[in-house]
């Protein structure tokens, strides 16, 4: 298996949809659909969507962890689960159908324990030698220290497996400190990750350069919304707008993102055509409701769109 998930603050996601919110009414809703999710997850989900393979790894526990498991066992994901002590936090989305407003609410996560980090960093360090991607995504619990994933990202370094982080805040940034291949930080997580208060879209080439020269990343993919992605390397930097597609839902579009560039990055493809299944995955699940990650028909239809665009764009002569 060349790649891996770590999903430390799973969560299992509820859906419904109601005609109206009204305040201190008692409000109908259709029935629920439960998915599992949190940022690893999701990734290995989008994966096999579009035709590849992963390990999911993740920490579970109570009823609502069992669910998630049969969920994804479901959906054919390969997966191990780190057996924890608490219940699994579940989230919970409303469509309200009358206005077409999503509203999600997000729970935090029952506390983890130190024995059960340790369980997760010794999984790591147990990966197989074939493993050459381990993407660790999402949020940490409550009670992981801000380093958790600077941890992982070394031992992945001392394993040789190139280490993607897509968290956010001070988990963000220690992990940065210890050096990953791949970031995916939004304009915010960008200031963040160079020490600025704000970066504005004229300075992101610089600040990126920055970053990658303080070996922070060998690669960073700065998403930037319906405006796509850019690309930063050492030597490179690359833009890719998305078609204008109408959305639905932006629940699951970064994880689909990061999905299509660890896929295209372990299929050994050019960096021009990784970032475009990034923002190919990443806009295909906007065209999704609820919590319904990207289809793979609609991810191969943006990418192409976009492909033909790079022909378009081409200086001639």
């Amino acid at each position: 298996m060349k790649i891996v998930t770590l999903t430390l603050n799973p969560a299992l996601d509820k859906s419904a949809n109601v005609k109206q919110l009204i305040p201190e009414e008692k409000l109908r809703c259709d029935t629920p659909v439960y998915e599992p999710g949190g940022g690893g997850i999701n990734v290995s989900r989008a994966i096999k969507i579009m035709g590849g393979e992963s390990l999911a790894i993740y920490l579970a526990g109570g009823p609502s962890g069992q669910k998630m498991e049969e969920l994804l066992e479901e959906e054919g994901i390969q997966q191990q689960v780190i057996r924890g002590k608490q219940n699994t936090r579940e989230n919970f989305m409303v469509m309200e159908t009358s206005a077409n407003k999503q509203y999600r609410f997000g729970m935090p996560g029952a506390d983890v324990s130190k024995e059960e980090l340790d369980q997760c960093l010794q999984v790591i360090e147990d990966l197989p030698d074939n493993v050459e991607f381990l993407v660790a995504s999402g949020s940490l619990p409550p009670g992981a220290p801000d380093d958790f994933y600077g941890r992982i990202a070394k031992i992945a370094q001392e394993r040789g497996i190139q280490c993607v982080i897509d968290t956010s805040g001070e988990a963000l940034r220690k992990a940065a400190e210890m050096g990953v291949c791949l970031m995916k930080p939004n304009l915010n997580e960008l200031s963040l990750l160079a020490g600025k208060e704000h970066v504005s879209a004229r300075e992101q080439e610089e600040i990126a350069k920055k970053v990658i020269s303080l070996e922070r990343a060998k690669m960073l993919i700065v998403s930037m919304g319906a405006r796509g992605a850019m690309l930063a390397t050492k030597d490179t930097i690359e833009y890719v707008v998305p078609p204008t597609v109408k959305q639905q839902s932006t629940v699951g579009a970064g994880d689909s993102m990061v999905a299509g560039i660890v896929l295209s990055l372990s299929r050994g493809e050019a960096l021009t055509d990784v970032i475009k299944w990034g923002v190919a995955a990443g806009t295909a699940a906007t065209m999704t409701a609820g919590t319904e990650l990207c289809r793979r028909e609609d991810v191969e239809e943006i990418y192409q769109w976009l492909k033909s665009k790079e022909k378009t764009d081409a200086p001639t002569g």
